[in-house]
């Protein structure tokens, strides 16, 4: 195994869940990619849904293989989840289910935001997802409750908890990210 595999930046893929009119994703999203991005582990690409034509059929098309090999590159997922009717979006659950084994054996992230939830319930759910897709969901999440009030003008939070969870998770998914790359590099994943 080369020894640079353990040691490259991972490829994380950040995936913005919600394509509603007016969602307050892009403010979570830029808030956790800031960090993201400064964090010397990781090469960050974005895959935002709304610009991301998945067909609800779970057609192939050119758009399909496109983000089916965005994903396949990546080494890692963190993914900013809102919650609808406590639930996760179905363009989220079609961005799940338009690929297979690109997620295998790869660490998932949550970053979620709502009302009083937070997006907690939609997390948990979407941790049943991911299991069923051989992913590893990273224990540490960053959650937003009342999100609207949190954020100042400038995309922002006084929020120690959610800093704090923001690095932590961080670390967490580095760890699981780099430990799985080494692995995939080593023996293809029986899934």
């Amino acid at each position: 195994m080369d020894s640079d595999v353990a040691r490259d930046p991972l490829r994380l893929v950040l995936i913005i869940g919600s394509v509603r009119e007016g969602r307050f994703a892009p403010v979570v999203a830029e808030w956790f990619l800031r960090r993201a991005r400064v964090d010397g582990a990781f090469d960050v690409d974005v895959i935002d849904l709304v610009d991301t034509p998945l067909p609800a059929d779970l057609v192939v098309t050119d758009a399909v293989r496109e983000y089916r090999a965005r994903l396949a590159a990546a080494d890692a997922f963190v993914v900013v989840a809102t919650e609808y009717n406590h639930g996760y979006s179905g363009a989220l659950k079609t961005a799940f289910d338009s690929a297979k084994h690109e997620w295998r054996a790869k660490p998932v992230a949550f970053v979620s935001y709502g009302g009083l939830s937070g997006g907690l319930r939609a997390t948990e759910q979407l941790r049943q997802v991911v299991a069923e897709l051989h992913m590893v969901s990273i224990r540490e999440t960053v959650s937003f409750h009342q999100a609207k009030k949190r954020f100042d003008a400038d995309g922002e939070v006084d929020d120690g908890a959610a800093i704090d969870a923001a690095e932590r998770m961080l670390r967490q998914l580095a760890w699981w990210g780099t430990a799985l790359r080494t692995a995939r590099a080593a023996d293809s994943y029986p899934g």
